[in-house]
């Protein structure tokens, strides 16, 4: 049987670090890609092929995808595009060039790269694109604003993407994890002080009480994080089983917010999630 391969995005740590590293010793031919050089580097260093694929900028998504390709003779098995991160800060806040920006890389740059390989895969008779969402792809909470938008504009895409491909041998998923151990919160501080301007909103002491407190330990969704493994698991699933299923949610956090948005209203879920953020 010939190696199956896929290209995995934002490999250089958590998620797509974790996947690249599995299916790899599954079998994959595995190109583990990453937004900045050094982390290719590191990776080649482990044995996997990294080409440079950065979101943000299309002819890095152009140049990697086509090295991809020339690689594998103008083939690809399947793709997961896994990297984002996330801005926390009041929607208030937000200033509209930092929307712009989080929306480039967590749903224009998936779009961007998924469009050129729906040809690859249509022209060798089936392949799965995989996208990794969120809990908070279906259930919005305070302070995460940002993201929320993007990964819903994800879901609504993806959902629209299946459906329109729907009679071709190409499978679209969605993977939605609820909290995971990897460098997400971390990652999302830096954008923080770079895009919120906290200490001159009218909202500061929410932010010293809330989201300064959460960081500085006190957080009790802390306990609730799995490690990235969990999500690698569905992804295989989605990857190697003959009728993958359009959603994958990982986590009982991700399985309890669906089910809160199934049977209460919306004034009701609006205060679970309240009292729970």
């Amino acid at each position: 049987m010939a190696q199956k391969s896929v290209l995995i995005t934002g490999c250089s740590s958590g998620i797509g670090y974790d996947a690249a590293h599995t299916l790899k010793a599954r079998g994959w031919r595995v190109f583990a890609s990453c937004r900045k050089q050094d982390d290719c580097d590191r990776l080649i260093a482990e044995g996997l092929e990294s080409p440079r694929i950065d979101y943000d900028d299309e002819v890095s998504i152009d140049t990697g995808l086509d090295a991809v390709l020339a690689a594998t003779g103008g083939t690809l098995d399947a793709v997961f595009n896994n990297g984002a991160y996330g801005i926390p800060g009041l929607v208030e806040d937000l200033p509209t060039e930092a929307l712009r920006a989080i929306l480039q890389t967590n749903l224009i740059g998936y779009h961007h790269l998924t469009r050129r390989l729906i040809p690859v895969m249509r022209a060798q008779g089936g392949g799965r694109i995989v996208n990794c969402s969120s809990v908070m792809g279906y259930t919005s909470y305070p302070w995460r604003g940002a993201y929320v938008a993007t990964k819903w504009a994800l879901e609504g895409l993806t959902d629209t993407l299946r459906l329109e491909l729907h009679g071709e041998p190409i499978h679209v998923v969605l993977i939605e994890p609820g909290l995971i151990t990897t460098k997400f919160g971390a990652n999302g501080r830096i954008q923080f002080e770079k895009w919120i301007d906290w200490r001159n909103s009218i909202h500061r002491d929410r932010y010293e009480k809330d989201l300064m407190r959460k960081w500085r330990g006190d957080n009790p969704q802390a306990g609730l994080e799995v490690p990235a493994s969990h999500v690698t698991a569905k992804l295989i699933h989605a990857l190697e089983s003959r009728r993958p299923h359009p959603r994958y949610k990982i986590t009982k956090l991700a399985h309890f917010a669906k089910f809160l948005t199934r049977i209460l209203p919306t004034r009701a879920s609006d205060w679970v999630v309240r009292r729970a953020s």
